[in-house]
């Protein structure tokens, strides 16, 4: 494998270095990022799905918020032949009368969980845990059912019941929560170490690994063998007891400190209110900016507020952050916003500098306790990069971008010299959005606001489950009031196959509430399809997935209208959710995300972004939602012109993030000469044509790396873009007009990247599909730079 990933790699590399103006090798619009994460990223799972920081101004999430449907708590389930359970043992009964985290339920039951129960439900799961674990330690043998199997059971109580309490600390967090998850955490950290430190278990791996009967195993079977043996590595098996000790007392805090960072961009993104009463101050805001401005006003206790006469109140929150920052004609209020945003979470109490310094310090740490040099090392020893290729490659195609991205910079500053802009001269980092939504406009006579009302929030889905009928043969329909939820707008939906037999579920909370919801678009398990966990121990437990997003909510008797990218973010995450609930996969250990190199997991969500260009779906998507027409063929052949607006520029500051991420990981030196901030700066004279502000605090925001699971690996972004480009090239080359040939494409993506979940290597399921190792010629096809680039 190892051999077959380096020659990817070097491949790749090669064909870069050969294309002197390989620009922007990355169509770097789409969904806002994720400006945060799950704690429970020390998970060995892929939580919280995260997504790139590429948006045209690198701004989070998508906007969100209400609609009612009906919530039943479900008793029985008349699916529970093809669905298990999550049983919790019958010695905790004491507790589980009335604590709904001990209950035996099918679907989590998210409108009971309070505060108050996990405290109690998490001691007594994890003293049951700790027994059982303490059990099979004594009996553990080298063999599947004495090993494999228990252990899978163990540590899906604990990813289902603690998956549930840390996904409503994301959706709905209140002080209460925190406190208890702050106080509980340590004791499930604990655990988790004691687990994969456990010497009787890991030599149990190692066992089967050395026995006679290891080719007898599965590619899946062996996956899992090889993986648990690196992770107890990784997690400190092998160390002596004090380095061990000291190891354990850095993972505890490290998992502290990443809540901590998370939970002051929250709390920094709320604090943040801008009421404006002068309606000269909002000009140049559309109207669905407005509405939501005065929606929130209105919320806040200005009652009377109103769309047309205000008051306005600005918040930090996507929805109203992007609409000024591309629209409002005032450019002392941009500069305002801007600036606040920027430096969100870098004062007071909120301050993240400190907590960044000890994360980074920690790191170095816990890397050197490992034998490796850097934390980098650390974070690619589970992926199919290097730090070497990684570097190399961010460092080719940022060379490669830089001119594209100036002359980007100078093509704004003669279009806003052009409609006589007096800040023409010195345009600065609270002007380009503006003017390059302006220049857009001109350009491709594409106005994303007034693009809206064809992209109403309910069309988008019906058009995105069309599409995966038509593909992959499924079906999509809801199935309200099947599963208890924490908010009367998530929908909650079951995925049956061509048979009707149902085969997976996924929940949709798709507005923005940012009182009580951290900002960015993700997808998570809930629980995973597996063999072990079927109620029957015939069939397989079904797989469930949150698909979390934060988009404007419906204003009025308006529906959720979204802007192009914001339909392009729940493709996105749409795609990530399909891997998850499609997989055919029946080793709960890697199935559906599970075991998937990081690297490559970026595959099918990137994938399915670009059936948002496809002709017939687009069209079958965007219908105004008042008249029912459809979208001018003239606007479709125009946002596909404008699909590389800025590419350079959109390229450049991806990379940016990415570099930052790495230099920090595997060159900085905590305490030493040079700050985090010194980094980013230096960082930006290579990657940013505007220098930062000096008083710019991004990274006391950049959740990805700080409380995700992106440390050191932020360029996967770009690796895994070259897989979903070649992937969807695929289709291209069968005929995207001739629905039976992508049909039969679609089947066998189905099969392999979809179907294969972690029991593969990456490279190995994409060669399967593709039949070849991939190129990234389709990419620079997609973005018009081929031909530039030959």
């Amino acid at each position: 494998m190892s051999r077959k990933i380096t020659s990817f790699a070097t491949t790749l590399l090669i064909v870069v270095l050969s294309m002197a103006t390989f620009i922007s090798l990355a169509r770097s619009f789409h969904r806002p990022i994720c400006s945060s994460s799950s704690s429970s990223s020390t998970s060995k799972h892929l939580k919280s799905r995260i997504c790139p920081l590429w948006s045209p101004s690198f701004f989070l999430c998508l906007p969100t918020t209400p609609r009612t449907t009906i919530l039943r708590q479900s008793h029985i389930n008349p699916l529970r032949a093809s669905f298990s359970s999550v049983t919790i043992p019958s010695t905790m009964s004491t507790s589980s009368d009335d604590n709904p985290l001990l209950k035996n339920f099918e679907f989590p039951p998210f409108d009971s969980i309070d505060a108050a129960h996990v405290r109690p439900g998490m001691r007594a799961l994890l003293k049951k845990l700790d027994s059982d674990l303490i059990e099979l330690e004594k009996t553990v043998e080298p063999s599947w059912p004495k090993l494999v199997e228990p252990l899978e059971r163990m540590m899906d109580r604990l990813t289902v019941v603690w998956g549930a309490v840390n996904h409503l600390k994301a959706v709905k967090d209140t002080p209460e929560l925190r406190s208890a998850i702050e106080e509980i955490q340590p004791e499930k950290v604990e655990f988790d170490l004691k687990l994969g430190q456990s010497k009787p278990l890991y030599n149990a791996f190692k066992a089967i690994r050395e026995s006679p009967d290891w080719d007898r195993l599965s590619d899946a079977q062996k996956r899992i063998v090889e993986s648990s043996i690196k992770e107890a590595v990784l997690g400190g098996v092998s160390l002596e007891d004090s380095k061990r000790e000291e190891f354990n007392k850095i993972q505890q805090e490290l998992t502290k400190l990443s809540r901590k960072f998370d939970e002051n961009v929250l709390d920094a993104t709320k604090k943040f209110e801008k009421l404006i009463t002068d309606k000269k101050e909002v000009e140049g805001l559309p109207a669905t900016a407005l509405g939501l401005a005065a929606q929130t006003a209105s919320s806040k206790g200005h009652e009377n507020a109103t769309a047309e006469n205000g008051p306005w109140m600005i918040t930090l929150d996507a929805p109203s952050f992007m609409s000024v920052m591309q629209h409002a004609k005032n450019r002392a209020l941009r500069e305002e916003i801007y600036r606040a945003y920027v430096t969100r979470a870098s004062s007071g109490e909120l301050d993240n500098t400190p907590v960044i310094e000890q994360i980074l310090k920690l790191r170095l740490e816990k890397a050197k306790l490992l034998g490796y040099n850097n934390y980098a090392e650390v974070s690619m020893a589970t992926k199919m990069a290097t730090v070497s290729k990684a570097e190399e490659l961010l460092e080719k195609l940022r060379s490669a971008s830089w001119n594209a991205a100036v002359q980007d910079m100078e093509d704004l500053r003669q279009f806003s010299k052009s409609q006589g802009a007096p800040e023409a001269s010195e345009l600065t980092h609270w002007d380009t959005t503006f003017w390059s939504e302006r220049l857009r406009e001109s350009k491709y006579e594409i106005n994303e606001e007034e693009l809206r009302p064809y992209f109403s929030l309910p069309k988008v889905m019906d058009g995105l489950f069309s599409l995966v009928k038509m593909l992959f043969g499924i079906d999509v329909e809801p199935a309200d009031g099947l599963a208890p939820v924490w908010n009367a707008d998530v929908r909650f939906y079951r995925i049956k196959d061509s048979s009707g037999k149902p085969i997976s579920y996924f929940y949709f909370d798709p507005y923005s509430r940012p009182a009580e919801k951290r900002g960015g678009a993700w997808m998570d398990e809930v629980v995973a399809r597996s063999r072990v966990l079927s109620a029957d121990k015939t069939s397989v437990r079904l797989p469930i997935a949150h698909m979390v997003c934060n988009q404007m909510p419906p204003v009025g008797d308006k529906p959720s209208l979204m802007t192009f990218r914001e339909v392009e973010t729940v493709f996105h995450e749409f795609g990530h959710a399909l891997q998850h609930m499609l997989t055919r996969q029946d080793e709960g250990l890697v199935a559906g995300i599970r075991g998937i190199e990081w690297d490559a997991v970026e595959l099918p969500s990137q994938f399915m972004e670009n059936w948002c260009y496809h002709r017939d779906t687009l069209m079958g998507i965007a219908k105004h939602y008042e008249t029912g027409e459809g979208l001018p063929e003239e606007i479709y052949q125009k946002l596909l012109a404008a699909r590389t607006f800025r590419a350079g520029s959109l390229s450049i500051r991806q990379l940016k993030f990415a570099t930052v991420d790495l230099e920090l990981h595997s060159k900085y030196i905590p305490g030493g000469s040079e700050s985090i901030y010194d980094v980013d700066r230096r960082v930006s004279e290579k990657t940013q044509v505007i220098p930062p502000l000096p008083e710019d605090r991004f990274l006391c925001s950049f959740s990805h790396i700080f409380a995700g699971g992106y440390a050191a690996g932020y360029y996967s972004y770009k690796w895994a873009e070259v897989l979903s480009a070649d992937a969807f090239s695929a289709f291209e080359d069968a005929g995207l007009h001739d629905d039976k040939a992508v049909k039969e494409t679609g089947h066998r993506f189905r099969e392999t990247i979809l179907a294969l979940g972690g029991g593969k290597d990456p490279l190995s399921v994409f060669v399967e599909f593709r039949g070849r190792e991939p190129s990234p010629e389709p990419l620079l096809r997609h973005n018009g730079l081929l031909q530039s680039a030959a």
